[in-house]
């Protein structure tokens, strides 16, 4: 029995390769790729690679190659059929029945994809054409060189109704196979002939994860209505499925580059000019929880980056309303609000626009700031009434979240900052409503950060990781920062440590969201090549765009703590040094879990709240051995 391709495409697609393997094998990342003990021959040291984003695993020991339907045959005894089927059954798909209607369906799939290539190519003929001028003029106005035009394969579709169905049916293309298409649309009245769908307009072409034409969309020229039209839902196609861009995205993710969600075409070849190569759009609706698994498989936590008006907020709060049910360990979502009035094409456009818009996505917030606002902007707390009223809302969004291990982190998080908010708020001082207590003010500015005026429910749109007016970062919280910025900082100006102490910085993480996207570059970079110097390393970052974060870690308040880091150091005495300091920041970071989960079992004393500080307590101790046990 031999299955669809199309059906092996999506279940490939859905299932996680990491997290198969991982229910096998103890798996930690490393750059691109995770690594662990191969699971098919004996080993000491790791030469297992999972490879998330090609879809393959393979072992530089033993030769073992192959993908996640191989993976579980291998390790569980399986037929090819049997293992499909246990996959399938995890990620709720159906398994098809091999019939002869289903090759029929399956031929028919490959006839449709001809189809769609032949209307691409003749979009793209009619742009260069007398007909097209328009649609050509249109491009070259938004900016578009003719490279451009050409890479994304865009056409124009003239404002006849028959000029489409004419050419393919030159090309001995049947007409039902264009209805089915969803090119042609056929009137319910059986007298009236078949008619182009797309006329008038400039065509973008809707790609799968392969590369295949499988849908248009289509913006009209002047002022028609609809302005933007995409394709129906075809044999090929689904709207909330697919994202603009994907095929792209998945090449550029194969490169860390961030993926970035915005709202339409023009934006995601807008970012693509200006170097943001992984920048996909949903095709006409809200982000979907389709969507979203297909963000997950290029990065753990794509940027959704929004307009700034009210429906671009009403978008940002219906992600993040479908993202929490499916979250999962290391999976989430980062969210960026536009000034108002601004979208990615029209901002970069401007003199500074790639400036400013790196700004906005550095400063992303994530899932769980982004619920807390929503949730803490929109309720009083003067009252206890109130308060209940508050903690029941909090406790019944984060109900929704299925995975039980994520669910747990969300309840014990947002418990603490409830805790906080209400201690500030006894003092007859105003409460801060990002969840910390004191006189901050922080959310009666008249203006969000981004920019625009502020409405009524605008009150979560201040970006995490910026500091709120009033309030200055705690005294361990600045010691933790400068402990992060030595290590760091020791590294780059002594990259040849990296084999003594990359291991331990890879299973780390800063305190600061800034200093721990450096720490992952600054291990890619000299994963992939261990033999750069400090000064390539430096201007390597500074083109990655870290330039802010890389000046704050080499300053000179930084380094008159810690003259070990100098670059003229011998590598013992760094080494020496960079070793006191990580113990320091270990200690510290236990110190804060330890005092949190106390804080936790103070506010409820339930047998479920010491069951939890067991386990913390227990896990302490397990990423402590861990991580010294590294340095042995």
């Amino acid at each position: 029995m031999s299955f669809p391709q199309s059906f092996l495409d999506d279940l490939r697609a859905r299932v996680g390769l990491a997290d198969v393997v991982g229910t096998s094998v103890k798996l930690i990342k490393r750059g691109r790729e995770y690594s662990g003990l191969c699971p098919f021959h004996s080993e000491k040291s790791p030469s297992f690679t999972v490879n998330e984003q090609k879809g393959f695993y393979h072992c530089f020991g033993c030769g073992a190659h192959g993908d996640v339907i191989s993976f579980v045959m291998n390790t569980r005894g399986l037929t090819f059929i049997e293992a499909v089927e246990v996959l399938a059954n995890q990620v709720g798909m159906e398994v098809p029945k091999q019939s002869r209607e289903a090759q029929e369906r399956e031929q028919k799939a490959k006839t449709l994809y001809e189809v769609m290539e032949a209307a691409c190519a003749f979009f793209e003929r009619m742009l260069r054409m007398p007909e097209g001028k328009e649609g050509l003029d249109y491009f070259h106005q938004r900016g578009l060189d003719d490279k451009t035009i050409s890479d994304f394969r865009l056409g124009y579709a003239p404002d006849n109704r028959g000029a489409l169905k004419a050419a393919l049916k030159r090309e001995d293309i049947d007409e039902k196979l264009m209805i089915e298409a969803g090119l042609l649309i056929e009137p319910e009245d059986s007298g009236r002939q078949s008619y182009d769908r797309f006329r008038g307009r400039v065509m973008f072409p809707i790609l799968d994860r392969r590369g295949r034409v499988v849908a248009f969309g289509g913006r009209v020229m002047g002022d028609g209505k609809p302005k933007y039209l995409n394709s129906p839902d075809t044999p090929l196609f689904h709207k909330g499925r697919l994202l603009y861009g994907l095929p792209q995205a998945r090449e550029a993710s194969r490169n860390d580059a961030p993926i970035i969600v915005t709202e339409g075409y023009m934006d995601v070849i807008a970012l693509h000019r200006a170097g943001y190569r992984g920048a996909v759009a949903p095709l006409g609706t809200a982000v979907t929880e389709e969507q979203i698994g297909e963000l997950w498989k290029m990065t753990n936590e794509p940027i959704l980056c929004l307009d700034g008006d009210a429906a671009g907020k009403r978008a940002a709060v219906r992600a993040a309303e479908r993202a929490l049910p499916i979250l999962r360990p290391g999976k989430s979502l980062l969210f960026s609000i536009l000034p108002e009035g601004e979208d990615p094409d029209s901002l970069m456009a401007a003199p500074d626009g790639f400036e400013s818009f790196r700004k906005i996505i550095d400063h992303a917030v994530p899932l769980a700031e982004l619920v807390w606002r929503m949730d803490v902007g929109a309720h009083k707390i003067d009252t206890p009434e109130r308060r209940a009223a508050l903690e029941a809302t909090i406790n019944q969004r984060i109900s929704v979240i299925a995975d039980e291990a994520v669910r747990s982190q969300y309840n014990a998080m947002f418990r603490d900052r409830i805790w906080k908010l209400f201690k500030g708020d006894r003092g007859g001082k105003p409460a801060n409503r990002s969840g910390y207590g004191g006189n901050s003010g922080g959310f009666q500015n008249k203006k969000a950060a981004w920019g625009g005026k502020r409405g009524k429910n605008d009150h979560f749109w201040v970006p995490a990781g910026k500091a709120v007016p009033g309030m200055s970062r705690p005294p361990m919280q600045k010691k933790r920062d400068l402990q992060d910025s030595i290590l760091l900082l020791t590294l780059i100006n002594h990259p040849a440590l990296h084999d003594e102490i990359g291991e331990q910085l890879g299973i780390y993480s800063c305190a600061d969201s800034a200093l721990d996207n450096l720490r992952r570059a600054v291990l890619k970079l000299l994963d992939d090549d261990p033999g750069l110097d400090c000064e390539t390393i430096k201007a390597q970052l500074e083109r990655d765009g870290l330039s802010e974060t890389v000046s704050r870690v080499v300053s000179a308040d930084v380094i008159a703590h810690a003259a070990f880091a100098k670059p003229e150091t011998p590598l013992e005495r760094a080494l020496t040094g960079w070793k006191q300091v990580f113990s320091m920041a270990v200690s510290s970071l236990e110190d804060e879990e330890a005092r949190y989960a106390v804080r936790q079992l103070a506010a409820d004393t339930s047998e479920e709240e010491w069951e939890r500080f067991s386990h913390r307590r227990e896990d302490l101790a397990r990423r402590r051995e861990k991580v010294f046990k590294l340095d042995d």
